[in-house]
């Protein structure tokens, strides 16, 4: 049958798979309202650039701003140039600065579009000689940037700064200084050492609550700068918590991939929005069940998000940094690109039998657009491996 493939296991065998020919969700249209909902969202590599991968960065930038179009026509918002983007692993400065300025443009065409980049200091290399002062300047160049063509700013953790701050005070100094400097309110992002060992310590500790409290200090003094907080930890009740403690009119952004329909769907206290770089992979699931949510049907909320756990917590799995690859996968398996190639090379950082099971996880969740398609890409993955 030619949705019958023959994957490979965990445990080194092969086992025969049927497609259950499901096909994803169609969402209603329109803006979704109850939550303020971002997918952060990949890049498309050129594949046929002559270029190293692993040195230099080409993007295929119609397949790029094509799968933006498809993320805005869902109602989700695009978070740019983030992690999900490969920041930090293999996408550079100067390519990120190109394609903030043609997602910004591309939004302006797109009525409803909502777009927010991210802002770091990646063109600063961590070294003994970095100062707090260039980790200033750094961050300084960047948000500058995106406030100059008129963006939104995402605070994104600095690994120059975790290298060479001292202690708690320095992150005060440095964000004071780049909060009170925006010109609209910015969403502070923080990237948890699973997403980037570089991170370890961030805030000023290792210990998590001393670190929440710095963050939270910051947060109240800041409050009328920042629209929110991204919290990437994998925790659900520390991020509960912290939110529970934010000034009113702060929003917590759920970065739980993990547990996200908990966070999003809240309690009697309150609630998460969500920038997810899981909604890339679940994002026709993800706006039908906000839109749910808008007409206060919980349960259909819940029973479009449930199957998308176990895929999520797999394309998650450690090490959590190559997500990455499993959101590029699950874009060409539905045909949102034309190859499964990666900026950095980095289409080889899961197996294939992490790969085989993420194709397992997508059918069972109706998250294949068209079976048959994702089924021949699946045989080409397969050809690969030598796996015929």
């Amino acid at each position: 049958m030619a949705r019958t493939l023959a994957l490979p296991r965990a445990d080194g065998t092969i086992a025969q798979y049927t497609l259950t020919g499901r096909t994803a969700v169609t969402p209603p249209p329109g803006p979704i309202r109850s939550r303020v909902a971002y997918a952060a969202v990949h890049v498309v590599a050129d594949p046929l650039a002559d270029i190293s991968p692993w040195l230099e960065t080409r993007l295929d930038w119609e397949a790029t701003l094509a799968y933006r179009r498809y993320i805005w026509s869902l109602g989700l918002a695009v978070a740019e140039a983030m992690d999900t983007s490969q920041r930090g692993m293999g996408f550079d400065w100067p390519t990120a600065k190109e394609l903030i300025k043609r997602s910004v443009a591309e939004a302006r065409t797109v009525p409803g579009a909502v777009v927010a980049s991210g802002a770091g200091t990646d063109q600063l290399e961590p070294s003994p000689r970095v100062t707090i002062a260039d980790v200033e300047a750094a961050y300084e160049v960047q948000c500058g940037y995106v406030e100059s063509i008129g963006g939104r700013i995402i605070l994104m953790a600095s690994r120059a700064l975790a290298a060479c701050a001292k202690g708690p005070d320095d992150y005060v100094k440095v964000y004071g200084r780049i909060l009170s400097q925006a010109r609209e309110p910015v969403i502070i992002h923080w990237l948890g050492e699973m997403f980037d060992p570089a991170l370890a310590g961030y805030w000023g500790s290792r210990d998590l609550d001393r670190a929440a409290d710095t963050l939270l200090a910051i947060v109240q003094e800041y409050a009328a700068r920042i629209d929110g907080v991204k919290i990437s930890l994998l925790d659900q009740k520390r991020e509960i918590a912290m939110r529970h403690r934010f000034p009113r009119g702060v929003r917590m952004y759920t970065g739980d991939d993990f547990d996200y329909p908990t966070t999003i769907g809240g309690d009697e206290h309150g609630a998460s929005d969500a920038l997810l770089g899981i909604f890339d992979v679940i994002a026709p699931a993800a706006s039908a069940a906000l839109h749910a949510l808008d007409t206060g049907d919980r349960d259909r909320f819940a029973a479009l998000l449930a199957p998308t756990l176990p895929l999520s917590r797999h394309v998650f799995g450690e090490p959590t940094r190559f997500y990455k690859t499993g959101v590029v996968f699950a874009a060409y398996l539905n045909g949102h690109q034309s190859h499964f190639r990666m900026v950095g090379g980095l289409e080889g950082a899961r197996s294939i039998a992490h790969l085989s099971e993420q194709l397992v996880l997508m059918d069972r969740a109706g998250l294949l657009r068209d079976p048959d398609t994702a089924a021949e890409r699946m045989r080409r993955v397969l050809a690969v491996a030598g796996i015929g």
